[in-house]
């Protein structure tokens, strides 16, 4: 059994957590893990393969070796240790474009601001465009808007089989997936269920890169993707509307805009299904409490949003006219919140 650190040490070790997030950063940037694939490596060959200095490459190397991600064998050379097989890229499980996104110079600049936000109740870009929102924002710079999305696929597919097996989706004839991205998580749903038509919505770059996907998954006869803005109006008449993690990024005001504008289309009977995280009702020093309450922070700095508790939930689903009527729990860590309109 592991000893644990004494709680001097421990508390330091968390203080320089940094040092290693960057050093992944830097790491997937550099495509390190993908040079490896094929087997261990010299630290000059990294260097003159990266246009890096290799006595600092090797540093960094080492550094990382220390937690796992690479492995320093005794002729000096670097081998991928198993975390690290997860920072390469087109890899099932790959989480290299997620670790791109959150240790990248964007969130980190916006934590930065931490004490702003915490002062004002305020995300960090708010300092400097107060009349912005995260998404236009990231819409002005392609690469950064290629990596949110690549992010944002990376557990889709998980996600989509989770969600797949715990919810029964065969009373639906339609469903449409509001802020659907590329539409990864819609493929699954209709991939595991036959019968079932679909409409992944999102803004039009997103909505093109669905179409390749849907087509890419001989989906295109029971599915289509839509460009627009979910603050404008959302696609009528569905059975059901999933929004996945995409309540999370706003604020209740913003929430409900949405909520009410999918409240707008639907008929009496469908079902509106939100999927996301809950929060806790107390926390504690567990993976998903710490995971809960990191995203929370994370979306107090970065979009001005929050994680939900189920008492929060129902409040959101009251003010938009809704009644929540269920909470279905998946594989994932992920639950269904069903509603349905009053």
């Amino acid at each position: 059994m592991a000893q644990e650190l004494p709680p001097p040490l421990a508390l330091y070790q968390l203080g320089i957590g940094h040092y290693f997030s960057r050093a992944i950063y830097l790491a997937a940037k550099l495509s390190l893990a993908d040079l490896l694939k094929d087997g261990p490596r010299d630290c000059r060959e990294l260097a003159r393969a990266t246009e890096t200095h290799a006595p600092s490459l090797n540093r960094l190397m080492r550094l990382l070796a220390s937690v796992g991600v690479f492995a320093e064998q005794e002729d000096g050379k670097f081998a991928l240790a198993p975390l690290g097989e997860f920072l390469r890229s087109g890899v099932p499980g790959s989480m290299r474009a997620m670790t791109m996104l959150f240790a990248g110079d964007k969130v980190v600049d916006a934590w930065k601001q931490l004490e702003y936000c915490v002062r004002t109740g305020e995300p960090a870009f708010r300092k400097e465009s107060p009349d912005a929102d995260p998404f236009s924002l990231m819409a002005r710079d392609p690469e950064a808007t290629k990596i949110f999305d690549e992010a944002m696929a990376t557990f889709a597919p998980m996600t989509s089989a989770a969600v797949a097996a715990a919810y029964d989706f065969s009373a639906f004839g339609t469903v449409v997936d509001v802020g659907g991205g590329n539409g990864a998580l819609l493929i699954g749903i209709l991939q595991a269920n036959p019968n079932l038509r679909g409409i992944v919505f999102d803004q039009p770059h997103a909505a093109n890169s669905a179409t390749e996907k849907i087509a890419a998954a001989g989906l295109s006869s029971r599915c289509e993707a839509v460009g627009g803005d979910f603050f404008k109006e959302v696609p009528s008449g569905a059975d059901a509307y999933v929004i996945k993690h995409v309540i999370h990024d706003w604020n209740d005001e913003r929430a409900v805009a949405i909520l009410k504008n999918c409240h707008r289309v639907m008929g009496p009977n469908a079902k509106l299904l939100i999927v996301e995280g809950l929060y806790p009702p107390r926390i504690d020093k567990s993976v998903e409490s710490r995971g809960a309450a990191a995203n929370d922070v994370n979306m107090l700095v970065n979009t001005g949003g929050r994680q939900r508790s189920e008492a929060e939930f129902r409040a959101l689903y009251d003010a938009s006219g809704f009644k929540l009527t269920r909470i279905v729990p998946t594989p994932a860590r992920v639950c269904v919140i069903e509603g349905v309109r009053i």
